[in-house]
């Protein structure tokens, strides 16, 4: 059943780091901060964390076993184990989602790069917040330097991929989440030593819960299921690195808790700041790229800060973009029997198409849209809105008809070795809550409920 011959990540500690890297990313930094303006501070967060645990863990554990499993990509994964049969659409559609959302988020990630550079020159220094709205306006409609930086970016991330598993994936981890946290650390306090850094952390961290509604916990609940990236065979992609001896519950645990830590200091990092400049929490999206330089120039040594913060966003999005180019990287290359360095030329070009398409689409393809929506919005929309849930869901189906219960408690326990003592629970959790509130979430997307 396994395929015996693959890469292996060298050390426990190097495992952890790359699969929780491919969790933590943008949506951590960039998107937590804002969805938790715009649906009620801390209430949100209490529930966001109930959602991790009673639907992000057990898809998680569910995607460890099927790599772990098999020690294969994401479509031999379910050849594999259901031979002769149509489940490997699952790995397709994971296939094609880690490209198309590298193809869009390769345009954000090329922004932190812009703000990155500008901010090491010192361009923030004494704009108003009217100039740091013409500045992102004009930068993002603009054509050669977006494409410039999304270029750069999917570059980047070839480079560490083709390098492979050990050499590339989890070197890289090593190095780029432990400086994520350090920085993430010194933001947080220079942060909360700001006046009025109190009324930040009661908004973050005491709940009303009168703010509580149906659309928040559906909100809540698509966050942990898009923050911890389940759904698109990326933690199954991992899982298939770790070797035998590996803890699966532990693992999946400790990403869970990493991934989530990242978002709570990405939120002690810009609630207390905003609240001490008066700014709204509820700002929305541009958060990040116009209210916060505003945020960081009033600080002493503003632009230092800035420099800083722009060089975390650029740090989390490749984590999470390293990851997304390993899942069509080792299909092409074990399906296809190619190198890994063909094998990553190809799926880097791909992207690189996309990413071109969707870095137009704030220009020169603005006005050409499908079913009203730019190909960046598609891109967006199709991922978001379609294939992650539809992902999250037929996994836990395929796990319910194709998966025994004793040889999921054998992997889960290392045949033996370990505990786990909510076993029961889990396979509940997969069997009927997890489906459930992935078809409310999906629901919820189309405004059906």
């Amino acid at each position: 059943m396994k395929n015996n011959t693959r890469a292996i990540f060298n050390s426990r500690i190097g495992a952890i780091l790359a699969t929780a890297g491919s969790a933590v990313g943008l949506g951590n930094i960039w998107r937590f901060p804002y969805t938790l303006g715009e649906n009620g501070g801390a209430a949100f967060l209490l529930i966001y964390i109930l959602c991790v645990i009673i639907l992000g863990l057990p898809v998680m554990l569910s995607e460890f076993y099927i790599g772990h499993k098999t020690h294969s990509n994401a479509t031999g994964a379910f050849k594999l184990l259901a031979p002769k049969s149509n489940w490997s659409l699952i790995g397709y559609n994971g296939i094609l989602a880690t490209c198309f959302i590298f193809g869009f988020y390769s345009v954000i990630a090329g922004w932190t790069l812009e703000y990155f550079t500008h901010s090491m020159v010192g361009g923030f220094e004494g704009k108003s917040p009217l100039e740091l709205q013409i500045y992102f306006n004009n930068f993002s409609s603009s054509i050669f330097r977006p494409l410039l930086w999304t270029s750069v970016f999917i570059f980047i991330t070839h480079l560490i991929v083709v390098s492979g598993v050990k050499r590339g994936v989890e070197k890289a981890a090593k190095i780029l989440m432990p400086l994520l946290f350090v920085i993430l650390i010194m933001m947080s306090i220079q942060s909360l030593s700001l006046e009025n850094a109190s009324k930040g952390l009661l908004f973050l961290f005491k709940p009303d819960f009168s703010k509580i509604t149906a659309t928040v916990v559906l909100n809540a609940m698509g966050q942990a299921f898009f923050s911890l990236s389940v759904g698109i065979c990326c933690l199954a992609t991992f899982a298939s690195y770790f070797d035998n001896q590996t803890n699966l519950q532990q693992s999946a645990l400790q990403v869970t808790m990493i991934d989530t830590l990242v978002a709570l200091l990405a939120g002690i990092i810009i609630f207390p700041a905003v609240f001490s400049f008066g700014i709204a929490p509820t700002t929305g999206p541009k958060l990040v790229f116009i209210t916060i330089p505003q945020v960081l120039i009033q600080l002493p040594f503003g632009n230092i800060w800035a420099f800083i913060f722009f060089l975390l966003l650029a740090l989390a999005a490749l984590t999470s973009t390293i990851s997304l180019l390993e899942v069509p990287t080792v299909y092409i290359q074990e399906e296809f029997h190619t190198s890994r360095r063909t094998a990553s030329r190809i799926a880097s070009l791909f992207i690189w198409v996309l990413g071109i398409l969707c870095t137009l689409s704030f220009n020169v393809l603005a006005d050409i849209k499908l079913f009203d929506l730019t190909f960046f919005e598609l891109l967006d929309f199709a991922t978001a809105k379609l294939m992650l849930p539809l992902g999250g869901l037929f996994i836990c189906l395929f796990m319910n008809k194709h998966v025994k219960k004793e040889d999921l408690r054998a992997i889960m326990t290392n045949h033996g070795n370990t505990v786990f003592y909510f076993f029961n629970t889990f396979v509940f959790f997969v069997r009927w809550v997890a489906p459930i509130l992935i078809i409310l979430v999906f629901l919820n997307q189309f405004g059906l409920i």
